[in-house]
């Protein structure tokens, strides 16, 4: 037996939740059979139906999670060929600047930068092994690793004319020639 609750929510909203269905799936033949899955939806939920203290939210809700599925359902989706070449990452631009800048300024930085650097960021010691190793608070030690991690990016941005996009990522850079 149905629950009076949900005929009398459904009398209220069917005709808003046809026209919103209507408006987002074509064609409207296939927004009245998501329309019919929201009510048995609403059906098998039997008197805790009841319960819900906002119906419209509820039944709409249930609308797009059925708009949704049926989008999936009707979209045919095909494999992507095996030859397709994946896009350039932005890792790959960090790994490229790594490779072919990083050692070269690693080398330029003062020798308390380029140990901070190297043993904690590169090596992943942590903070407080690194403030222990060279006798230094936890404080003193984090302050140190931040000065160096600063003049890293400034000499980086500077000696291999790094690119930052919109998010502050690396898009490009300038590969630095070795000493020579």
């Amino acid at each position: 037996m149905t629950a009076p609750c949900l005929l009398d929510a459904w009398s209220v909203h069917e005709a808003e939740l046809r026209r919103y269905l209507r408006h987002h799936v074509r064609p409207a033949a296939d927004a009245e059979d998501v329309l019919h899955d929201v009510f048995l939806k609403a059906l098998r939920q039997g008197e805790r139906f009841c319960n819900v203290t906002n119906t419209r939210a509820w039944l709409f809700e249930v609308a797009r999670n059925a708009m949704v599925d049926h989008a999936r359902r009707i979209r045919p989706s095909e494999p992507l060929p095996d030859n397709l070449a994946a896009p350039e990452s932005e890792l790959a631009a960090v790994d490229r600047l790594s490779a072919a800048c990083l050692p070269r300024v690693l080398t330029e930085l003062a020798d308390e930068d380029r140990d901070a650097i190297e043993l904690c960021d590169i090596g992943g010691m942590t903070q407080g092994h690194f403030a222990e190793l060279k006798g230094l608070s936890l404080p003193g030690a984090k302050s140190r690793i931040q000065r160096a991690r600063q003049r890293l990016r400034e000499r980086l941005l500077l000696a291999c004319q790094v690119q930052l996009d919109e998010t502050g990522k690396v898009c490009c850079f300038v590969p630095r020639p070795p000493p020579g």
